[in-house]
């Protein structure tokens, strides 16, 4: 059965936008004085927790950094002005959509195929890298974007697949999801959704039991809507 809508993941699946969410945390450190520096391998830790203000919260509470309570009396802040320094990143150019990504959606538009997005990012990051990528803004493209605060409990909870299926007005049959690491993962099969996960480098040393398929990209090999229907087919649990 041919998928009739496919969600997407945004960060590290539609493009490897994690490391430019690093480097805009550590701009904001220094630009609101904290002596602060998250590298790569922290990085990778700290992704383990969804959203950028439970990042800042988790790091606080797992690594006592100095003025750590300061800090939290100014999460808000914080985040708003490192999704400033993330957005005009972006709007310079500094992600490109992963292998196989244009195509596929590209596919999904000739053929009918409803496309949505259901992300922990906020939604200013996901119309700044949409408008980079495809010249257009987000909600030309993506029907339905789920995308931040819109729910209270971030992936992997099931919330905010389900707000877009919600939104769609669509069962989960009809449906896949597009993802790169296991929270992801665990909240779109949570909420009832065959997934097909492509990890990303932040997340490649990830597990991914219960997917519908893992391929290193979407042209590794060349991911169709054809191609997504057979693995469905062949996966017992759809």
């Amino acid at each position: 059965m041919r998928a009739e809508a496919i969600i997407f993941d945004v960060d590290g699946t539609l493009a490897e936008t994690e490391e430019i969410h690093r480097l805009a945390f550590n701009e904001t450190f220094v630009r609101l004085g904290f002596d602060w520096y998250w590298n790569r391998p922290l990085y990778r830790q700290l992704l383990d927790v969804t959203g950028g203000k439970e990042r800042i919260r988790a790091f606080v509470a797992g690594h006592e950094p100095p003025d750590g309570a300061r800090a939290l009396e100014r999460v808000a802040e914080m985040h708003a002005a490192k999704t400033e320094i993330y957005t005009q990143l972006i709007a310079d150019g500094a992600a490109r959509l992963r292998p196989g990504v244009l195509r596929l959606i590209g596919e999904a538009r000739d053929k009918g195929v409803r496309l949505a997005i259901a992300t922990t990012t906020s939604l200013p990051n996901v119309e700044a890298l949409l408008q980079a990528a495809f010249g257009a803004p987000a909600s030309s493209i993506f029907e339905v974007i789920g995308a931040g605060d819109i729910v209270a409990a971030k992936k992997p909870a099931p919330d905010i697949y389900r707000y877009v299926l919600d939104e769609l007005r669509m069962p989960t049959f009809a449906c896949i999801a597009i993802e790169d690491s296991r929270n992801g993962l665990d909240s779109a099969r949570a909420a009832g959704l065959p997934t097909l996960v492509t990890p990303s480098v932040y997340t490649n040393h990830q597990t991914f039991p219960g997917a519908m398929a893992v391929v290193p990209d979407l042209d590794t090999p060349p991911v169709s809507l054809d191609t997504i229907a057979k693995w469905r087919a062949a996966d017992s649990g759809w």
